[in-house]
C-alpha cells in the first residue's frame, strides 16, 4: 500500500494519473499504516522485550489515529453541518472557466480571510466525493461565497456540471496568502489561469488608494480570462491597474511570460509595470513552475523574498 502511494507521487506518473485515482491511491496510506505499525509493535524484538518502549509507541501510534480522525473527519462534518453549504449557481466564466456560488448560514463566522481556501467536496451522487483545493474568488457574506476554477479535467468537468441545491463539505481553511503578510503599502498581483481569483479576492478585501495597486494576468488565450467583471470594476471604481498578458508561452527568456509581450525580458517587464519596486508586497498565486520563474525574475529586479507571498497548488 505504501508502495504504491511513493510511485503514484513520482513526478512524471503523477502527471499521467488523474486526480481522482491518485487521491483514491494516497488513501491506502491510512490502509499501509494501520496493517503495518499494529503488527510492528506487537511482533518487533525491540518492543516485545521492553515494555516501557511498547507502551510509548502505542501511546504515540494511538495520538496520531485520534488525531487523523479528528481533524480530517470529525472537524470537517462538524464545519459542514454547522454552515450547510448548498450549491446554489453554476455559471460559465471565460470559455474554460466556472464559478460556483453557494449558499449556507452563518457564513460571516466561517473564519475564512481573502487569499484562504478550502478542500471542497460536491455531494453530486456520482461516486466517491473528492477533495479540491479552490480559493474563495469572494468573501462570504452572511449566506453566499463563491468559487471559480478552470476546467482541466474530470473533476472539475464533475464540478461544472452540478445542479442547484448540490450539498457541499469543506475542510479549512487553510493558507497563509493573506491581508495580514501584507508589509508595504503598495500591491502588485500576478496569477496565472485559476490562481487569479484568490488575487481578484484579496483586492477586493484590501484597502489601497487608486494606482496603488497592479494586477498582471497570464492567459494563453484571451477568452479564457477568468472574473472580467469583478476586475473591471476594480478597475474602474478603485483604481486598479491591469496588465493582461495573453498568447503562448515564451521560447527563450523568462518562460512565465507570453510570444505577445514584445519582450521575453522578466525584469524588463516588471520594472515597466511597476517603475517603482520599494515600499511594494507581491502576491503570486498559479501554476508551481510559472511562480518559480516569476520569483527569480523578482530576486533579479531586488524584491526580497520576504515581500513576496504566494500560494502553490501543484501536486
Amino acid at each position: 500500500a505504501l508502495v504504491a502511494v511513493v510511485v503514484s507521487s513520482i513526478r512524471r506518473a503523477r502527471r499521467r494519473t488523474r486526480y481522482e485515482m491518485w487521491h483514491f491511491l494516497h488513501l491506502y496510506a491510512y490502509v499501509g499504516i494501520f496493517l503495518a505499525l499494529p503488527h510492528q509493535l506487537s511482533t518487533g524484538a525491540d518492543f516485545i522485550s521492553s515494555p516501557l518502549a511498547s507502551a510509548s509507541w502505542w501511546v504515540l501510534w494511538g495520538t496520531a489515529a485520534l488525531a487523523t480522525l479528528a481533524f480530517r473527519i470529525i472537524a470537517p462534518l462538524r464545519l459542514s453541518a454547522r454552515h450547510q453549504l448548498t450549491v446554489s449557481s453554476v455559471t460559465p466564466d471565460g470559455t474554460r472557466g466556472v464559478t460556483v456560488v453557494m449558499t449556507g448560514r452563518h457564513l460571516d463566522t466561517l473564519g475564512v480571510e481573502a487569499g484562504q481556501f478550502f478542500i471542497w467536496h460536491f455531494l453530486d451522487g456520482r461516486g466517491l466525493p473528492v477533495g479540491h483545493p479552490f480559493s474563495i474568488s469572494s468573501r462570504p457574506d452572511g449566506s453566499h461565497l463563491s468559487i471559480t476554477a478552470r476546467v482541466v479535467g474530470d473533476g472539475t468537468r464533475r464540478i461544472a456540471a452540478m445542479g442547484r441545491g448540490t450539498h457541499v463539505l469543506i475542510e479549512g481553511p487553510y493558507g497563509h496568502m493573506t491581508a495580514r503578510v501584507r508589509r508595504g503599502r503598495r500591491l502588485l498581483m500576478i496569477g496565472a489561469g485559476a490562481g487569479v481569483a484568490p488575487l481578484v479576492s484579496l483586492l477586493e478585501d484590501m484597502p489601497f488608494r487608486r494606482g496603488e495597486a497592479t494586477l498582471i494576468t497570464r492567459e494563453s488565450r484571451s477568452g479564457e480570462a477568468l472574473l472580467n467583471g469583478p476586475i473591471s470594476s476594480l478597475v474602474a471604481h478603485r483604481g486598479l491597474r491591469h496588465i493582461a498578458l495573453v498568447g503562448s508561452r515564451g521560447t527563450q527568456g523568462s518562460p512565465w511570460l507570453s510570444d505577445a509581450c514584445g519582450t521575453n525580458n522578466g525584469p524588463e517587464v516588471l520594472r515597466s509595470s511597476v517603475p517603482d519596486l520599494r515600499d511594494l508586497d507581491v502576491y503570486l498565486c498559479g501554476p508551481g513552475q510559472w511562480m518559480s520563474s516569476v520569483r527569480a525574475d523578482l530576486r533579479r529586479v531586488g524584491v526580497p523574498d520576504t515581500f513576496v507571498h504566494f500560494e502553490n497548488f501543484s501536486i
